[in-house]
């Protein structure tokens, strides 16, 4: 990957030897490992079998969750807060989990309408719980900075499984609670 970035500075005219450059096409690979680590990430392993039996069947919802990701149209950041809510079928998960599980998708060349999808199918899968909501709003920077140039711009986008497909109230009480926060 270093020669690769050493290329894409001398073809953008740049002197990959000049002292402010140098170690550029290092910190850049060590920076795309990093951005890419959800593609070496297993969700077995992040759960790490924080998984608890627990009776409740209120809404377990993790508000707010800062997200950083890769479009992978143009290589540039997108970022944003994600919203994961849950209805527990007798199961429960540690809420740090919540967070990481957002961190292995995002840390990957990404849509954000596959990435919505990918957190929600995950905790289906990990927890199979009555019905899983996931909502994503999120700043493009290859919106913002080239292209349409639109610096307000937001995207939105959700993944509703289960109960909150299927039952309106489920479904507009995790809504209210990402818009305000009370219940």
């Amino acid at each position: 990957m270093e020669e690769e970035v050493v290329k894409i500075l001398k073809s953008i005219g740049e002197n990959p030897n000049r002292e402010g450059l140098r170690d550029t096409p290092k910190r850049v690979k060590k920076a795309y490992d990093f951005l890419t680590s959800g593609y070496r990430a297993d969700i077995t392993t992040i759960v790490n079998g924080a998984i608890f039996e627990e009776p409740t069947e209120g809404m377990v919802l993790v508000r707010d969750i800062e997200m950083y990701s890769l479009c992978e149209h143009h290589l540039l950041p997108f970022y944003g807060r994600a919203h994961v809510a849950y209805l527990p079928n007798k199961k429960i998960i540690g809420i740090s989990k919540i967070p990481r599980i957002v961190d292995v998708f995002a840390r990957r060349l990404q849509v954000q309408e596959r990435l919505t999808e990918q957190i929600a199918y995950a905790i289906q899968e990990v927890l199979d719980p009555q019905g899983v909501a996931v909502v994503i709003k999120a700043k493009h920077l290859c919106m913002m900075m080239r292209g349409v140039e639109k610096q307000n711009s937001e995207l939105f986008t959700s993944c509703m499984l289960g109960a909150f497909k299927e039952n309106m109230v489920t479904r507009s009480e995790f809504l209210d609670l990402i818009r305000t926060g009370s219940t």
